[in-house]
């Protein structure tokens, strides 16, 4: 089975598209979104409707959330001033745009979605979640202590755990009861569709591979594919250049940051 997953799309529109051009020449067995479909640029609406059109099962992030409800407050991790204030405007501004049956549907999605394959004798929970199991706004970042990252897996019995949220794509294994018959989980950041923050401007997801043999004590039976694609940047940091969501988000779509 090819299952792609995407994520934090942020209201950029050419990169959505640009990814389901992609995805769908993939011919996947089914897609997944995990979550943050608007935020820092000009088309939340669009971005919801095409994946509503689609039907594509979606799961809140943060940003989703917080619109939902009509907040003022994402969810997000701001770490200066400057980013507090230019993350204002952009809540300030995606609320003001979000249509009442886009906000309605943001406010409906659920917190994670969980799929149960028995393959082998074995089962296999894969776990899909924004930030983590425990918080939609969690950033579980690759140099997670591995204790801590084994017991967010194990406390949530997920084999297979995608998540989103920090925009840098990675995936880790992390094996137990070494000897003939380890037991593997797999973490994987599916990375980011619309503002990659890796240093790589193109969009980003994953398409996971599993198979009649993917087996929890075989560590490579389950393959993890990162794919980047080229979409018109130039075009997404415009929109926000030309709108009142503030300049600097343009140029970190440029930068891939």
């Amino acid at each position: 089975m090819k299952i792609a997953l995407f994520s934090d799309i942020h209201a950029n529109l050419p990169a959505l598209e640009a990814f389901f051009k992609d995805v769908d020449a993939r011919k996947p067995d089914v897609i997944y979104c995990l979550g943050d479909l608007v935020g820092y640029n000009i088309w939340p609406n669009e971005v919801i409707r095409e994946i509503r059109r689609r039907g594509i099962p979606t799961i809140a992030g943060n940003y989703d959330f917080g619109i939902g409800r009509r907040s003022d407050e994402c969810g997000c991790a701001y770490k200066t001033d400057e980013e507090k204030e230019m993350g204002k405007i952009s809540i300030s501004y995606t609320n003001s745009v979000v249509q009442d049956d886009e906000r309605q549907y943001l406010r409906t999605l659920p917190a994670h979605i969980r799929v149960e394959f028995q393959l082998n004798n074995d089962k296999l929970n894969l776990l899909l979640v924004h930030g983590s199991p425990r918080k939609n706004n969690e950033y579980l970042f690759e140099d997670r202590e591995e204790k801590s990252m084994l017991r967010i897996m194990t406390d949530a019995d997920a084999d297979i755990l995608c998540f989103g949220h920090t925009h840098k794509p990675y995936h880790r294994i992390l094996c137990t009861e070494p000897g003939e018959a380890p037991k593997c989980r797999h973490a994987i950041n599916i990375g980011s569709v619309g503002k990659p923050k890796d240093g790589d401007p193109r969009g980003g997801y994953v398409m996971l591979h599993i198979d009649e043999n993917s087996s929890i004590h075989h560590r490579e039976s389950v393959k993890v594919e990162f794919i980047r694609f080229a979409y018109d940047v130039e075009k997404a940091a415009k929109a926000v250049e030309d709108s009142i969501l503030p300049d600097a988000y343009g140029q970190m779509l440029r930068r891939g940051f």
